[in-house]
């Protein structure tokens, strides 16, 4: 009897034990997701200082300064082009600062920076470097099927993907499909790719293996980016000489105050969305109004579109965002071609790609560039344009008076940023989904 509680108790102690370790790696754990991206580095850093003669412990990371060397002397690339990514933000900052403009474009969408990349070469014989996320990989089929790849135009150039979704990460549901299929999608595209090491030794060997692919097969070849591959590289901070007062969180704020029960909302992809959802939940409203656009970037409009023609009795608001607006703006025209008397688009621009780093869009430029001018060319009823709280309250008052002269464009020109501490949609897209077309069917 005597062993069997001295046993007894020795387990409780063994467990008891165990719980201590767990709350207090979960703990650690809590502090990690607290800290910033340059704490987290510069602890990786102390503690390699410490493994140091244990190299298989050793956490590398990319110089985006480096690397950007690398690429130049070894590929013989001097031409960037594609669309921002988040686990290629310090790249592409670095790129952004450091290149001229007559060397690097933020493109429209993926697709179009392939087809800059194929003019670049034919033009100079140098292959083009392409960033992109790998949700943009639909967006480059038909351009390098039909252009770039050996058999057709023989066009090479360095393709950099950043693998959002990558087995084994935690991410955004839009990448939990999209990150398992990245390398059968290359393989059926018939690209060769690696994963670009995380130290600069292995990089400048893949490099390698890229430039004689490019050289002998003339075609594109790709490099899978995992997150925290570079270390932190940041832009210099926008100054804000436009006057520009509203966030777009305020400005969000702002608006809603028009929605009416019955309204359907449709929120683009990014920031925007997050900030919809938290404003909801603040207010106790429900989120059963509003289709968060999580993935499928540029595609909120005709969503919202294809809504708006189905439901000619319900209001329909599409929020948007200046980069998702640029990314595919030909549906401005279906949208004016169509009619809808009901849709109400209301864009927040910002002049960046706000939620992959703040890379700039041509939308900033706001002497030169306007949505307004764009959608009444393409034959908007109404466009309208915004900047502080007396103006976005005018506005709305007039697009809520408008009942059957659709559809009408609201450009709200904002501060770029969002709060640090902004949550994401507790609720799943699927969970979404059902309520949502649920409140689609309410008379």
């Amino acid at each position: 009897m005597n062993r069997i509680i001295i046993n007894l108790l020795r387990q409780a102690e063994i467990s008891f034990s165990n719980i201590c370790i767990q709350q207090q790696r979960s703990f650690q754990l809590s502090s990690n997701r607290l800290q910033s991206v340059e704490e987290q580095v510069q602890e990786q850093k102390k503690r390699n200082v410490e493994v140091q003669d244990m190299p298989e412990l050793v956490r590398d990371f990319l110089d985006p300064a480096e690397f950007y060397k690398q690429v130049k002397t070894i590929c013989g690339i001097d031409h960037f082009c594609g669309v921002p990514d988040s686990l290629l933000k310090d790249f592409c900052a670095y790129v952004t600062k450091n290149v001229p403009s007559s060397n690097h474009l933020i493109t429209a969408n993926e697709g179009s920076a392939i087809g800059v990349a194929c003019g670049s070469y034919m033009a100079t014989g140098k292959p083009s470097l392409v960033y992109l996320q790998n949700s943009g990989l639909g967006n480059i089929i038909n351009p390098i099927l039909s252009l770039a790849i050996p058999g057709v135009y023989s066009l090479p150039m360095l393709l950099l993907i950043g693998w959002r979704g990558e087995p084994g990460k935690r991410d955004e549901p839009q990448h939990r499909i999209q990150g398992p299929a990245t390398p059968g999608i290359l393989a059926a595209l018939n690209i060769p790719f690696q994963v670009l090491p995380d130290y600069h030794e292995g990089a400048s060997q893949a490099l390698e293996t890229a430039k004689r692919y490019m050289e002998t097969a003339k075609g594109p070849y790709a490099l899978l980016v995992k997150r925290q591959t570079f270390l932190p590289y940041s832009l210099p901070k926008k100054t804000d000489d436009s006057g520009l007062v509203f966030t777009r969180e305020e400005a969000l704020q702002c608006v809603s105050e028009y929605f009416h029960h019955r309204d359907v909302v449709v929120g683009t992809t990014g920031m925007l969305s997050r900030e919809l959802f938290e404003l909801r939940k603040q207010r106790g409203d429900g989120h059963e109004r509003d289709f968060l656009t999580v993935g499928g970037m540029g595609h909120a409009s005709s969503i919202a579109l294809g809504i708006a023609l189905q439901r000619p009795n319900r209001t329909v608001f599409c929020l948007d965002g200046d980069g998702a607006v640029i990314m595919h703006m030909g549906v401005l025209g279906n949208i004016a071609a169509t009619a809808p008397s009901n849709f109400k688009h209301i864009v927040f621009n910002n002049g960046t790609h706000d939620s992959v780093g703040g890379q700039p869009t041509v939308a900033g430029d706001y002497k030169q560039f306007s949505f307004g001018r764009i959608a009444q060319g393409c034959g908007y009823k109404h466009v309208m344009l915004a900047t502080n709280k007396n103006e976005i309250k005018e506005a709305m008052e007039k697009l809520r008076a408008i009942k059957d002269d659709g559809p009408v464009l609201l450009e709200l020109r904002v501060k770029s940023g969002h709060r640090k501490n902004l949550g994401r949609p507790t609720r799943s897209t699927s969970d979404n989904r059902k309520e949502f077309m649920h409140f689609l069917q309410l008379n």
